[in-house]
């Protein structure tokens, strides 16, 4: 059976993806800045910054699942790193978890990927580029909040979002790890069926029974909105541009190649929004 490890074991997309490698009968090896925080995977854990990468931990390793750095200051040079430590260690191939559309992408969040995937295709490596959509949980984080003021804010218009759960981007990760046939391929990968937000808060509303509505500001006062929650200057900068580009398409696809990959429909916008509410 192929060796995988998976980076950023501990974090939510890297706990789901165990999660469906286990389910497919892999072992995989879980890779930890933090290894005590893995403990509880009950699998082989290995220390790896992606600051300064050990080679040794990744000693047998034919398969790296590389799941994107949530370090937004030196994301670029952490993920080269990775790259080089799996070059150095004989890895056979990288999967990489990158943003929809890639290289195509307008958005500010999308820089850092376009050049990791341009660092993995110059290392020589056999790679996998997993074009990740949205997440449905980055839409249903912050459901208190729009109970609390009776609507959801943004600045996305009535753009179209073609989100997925997180989950179901996890088991694109492992169909990719655990079987053959994906060396050197680019997948954009989206949910089946999009809606913009104000669609999003007529359900939230349906559900919750209150009163919903979508308020699309102007970027700049949504901007003006972000700064008064206190949030750092340039996580505000890459959500409101998340939002415009948003606005003009930047997070639709209609390909439905992540169902194809998962071998089932995507989970649908209704279903995530009721656990996110059963959490509350």
């Amino acid at each position: 059976m192929t060796t995988i490890a998976v980076t950023g074991a501990t974090g939510q997309l890297g706990r789901l993806a165990i999660k469906a490698l286990v389910a497919r009968g892999a072992s995989p090896i879980a890779l930890a800045r933090s290894p005590e925080k893995a403990a509880d995977l009950g699998l082989e854990v290995r220390a790896l910054d992606y600051t300064a990468p050990d080679v040794a931990a990744l000693a047998g390793v034919e398969v790296l699942v590389l799941i994107s750095s949530s370090d937004l200051n030196d994301r670029v040079g952490q993920h080269a790193n990775a790259i080089a430590a799996a070059k150095a260690a004989g890895v056979d191939r990288v999967i990489y978890t990158s943003v929809l559309k890639g290289d195509a992408s307008p958005m500010l969040l999308a820089q850092d990927h376009i050049a990791t995937e341009a660092a993995l295709k110059a290392s020589g490596l056999r790679y996998t580029i997993l074009r990740n959509g949205w997440y449905l949980e980055n839409l249903t984080g912050s459901l208190g909040a729009s109970l609390a003021h009776g609507a959801v804010i943004g600045a996305a218009k009535d753009g179209l979002f073609s989100a997925a759960a997180r989950a179901d981007f996890a088991e694109a990760i492992a169909a990719t790890a655990a079987t053959p046939g994906h060396e050197n391929a680019v997948y954009e990968l989206a949910g089946d069926t999009a809606f913009t937000m104000a669609e999003f808060a007529a359900e939230l509303g349906r559900q919750s029974g209150k009163d919903m509505r979508y308020d699309s500001l102007p970027e700049a006062a949504y901007v003006d909105l972000l700064q008064g929650l206190g949030l750092p200057e340039g996580a505000i900068a890459i959500i409101a541009d998340i939002d415009a580009h948003a606005a003009k398409g930047a997070l639709y696809d209609d390909s439905r190649t992540l169902s194809r990959l998962i071998g089932r429909p995507t989970t649908p916008m209704a279903e995530v929004i009721a656990q996110a509410l059963a959490s509350l």
